[in-house]
């Protein structure tokens, strides 16, 4: 009987950490969905339900307060498979000091920002020791933190819900040190998630400016080399029944569905896994901001130009050494 290799435990390692974490969100928001229905509907176990729906009630703040930071989950070995896969990588151009908050913005999306999660969701690809000192707070849809179990698996990472409520806590009930992730371009992206695009959803995004100046801390740019060349998907045509029905479901429940595909289990096979291609996040020196309680729309405006400005700064300086070429700009919508 032939044996499997230490490289072909690997992969599958690798296949499987990826791979968990999607059907696991699945399994669970799905599982809970039924189960709680049949309670209700076939037994008389329906206060089981009702205890469910009042414990939701009660913790309903808890996502918009840090979640549950559990430092086990972040550091489970599963993990490090996970960015192992790509693989992903963290680079830092300048030291942050721990002396400040800051709002850590993170481009592009793609379909399921692998990056951002690998990188600020767990601490399995290096982020404790590149930055010393700094607790990442990744922000993610409030949607998750409808559906129980699947909410306590995503606070577990430190994970709070993208509101100015769970901005507002961070930035003023934990001390210094603390960064706010959030990736601006959301799931307005994913169509944009396709090999070789450069184009990002941010002219319109002024929100994390605004509340920058607020609270008077500095934007950290990051740009993501890769992550939009992880999939391929089917573009349909504008305008169109399908592309209707796309533009409907982002409006009712905030997700762009997608006709993407990547590979299969084994890596020269079609299916939903992304590919196995490297991505590289380019973490840029903070932009200072004055702090600034009321800031009128111009003044938000001139920042986030500003900012724009660093970002397209950052990406013409680091994109060749990621395949892309010198005459490749970043695309603003």
């Amino acid at each position: 009987m032939l044996l499997p290799s230490k490289k072909d435990l690997k992969i599958a390692l690798e296949v499987f950490a990826l791979f968990q974490w999607v059907l696991s969100a699945f399994i669970m928001g799905v599982t809970a969905g039924f189960v709680n229905l049949y309670l209700v509907l076939f037994t008389p176990y329906w206060p089981v339900t009702v205890l469910i729906l009042t414990w939701l009630a009660f913790d309903w703040k808890t996502p918009h307060t840090c979640g549950r930071w559990l430092a086990c989950m972040r550091r489970w070995c599963i993990w490090k498979h996970y960015c192992d896969y790509f693989p992903l990588k963290l680079l830092k151009t300048h030291d942050i000091s721990p002396n400040h908050n800051y709002i850590l913005v993170c481009h592009p999306h793609g379909l399921f920002s692998h990056s951002c999660f690998g990188h600020f969701a767990t601490d399995t690809s290096g982020f404790s020791k590149i930055f010393p000192g700094i607790t990442p707070y990744m922000l993610t849809l409030g949607v998750l933190f409808w559906v129980p179990l699947l909410r306590d698996y995503v606070m577990s990472s430190g994970a709070c819900s993208v509101s100015q409520a769970s901005m507002d806590f961070v930035l003023t009930h934990k001390g210094t040190g603390n960064m706010l992730v959030v990736v601006v371009g959301g799931q307005a992206e994913c169509r944009y998630g396709l090999p070789g695009s450069t184009t990002l959803v941010l002219k319109n995004r002024t929100g994390f400016v605004r509340m920058a100046l607020r609270h008077g801390v500095p934007l950290i740019p990051a740009y993501a080399f890769g992550e939009t060349d992880l999939y391929d998907q089917y573009i349909f045509t504008p305008g169109g029944l399908v592309n209707h029905f796309q533009k409907w479901m982002q409006r009712m429940i905030h997700i762009y569905p997608c006709a993407f595909y990547g590979r299969g289990f084994t890596e020269n096979s079609w299916g939903l896994l992304p590919y196995a291609r490297p991505v590289t996040t380019v973490v840029r020196k903070p932009l200072p901001l004055p702090k600034i309680e009321n800031p009128s729309q111009e003044t938000v405006a001139r920042y986030h130009a500003l900012y724009i400005d660093a970002l397209c700064k950052l990406y013409d300086q680091h994109k060749t050494k990621y395949g892309i070429s010198e005459t490749q700009e970043l695309v603003i919508t």
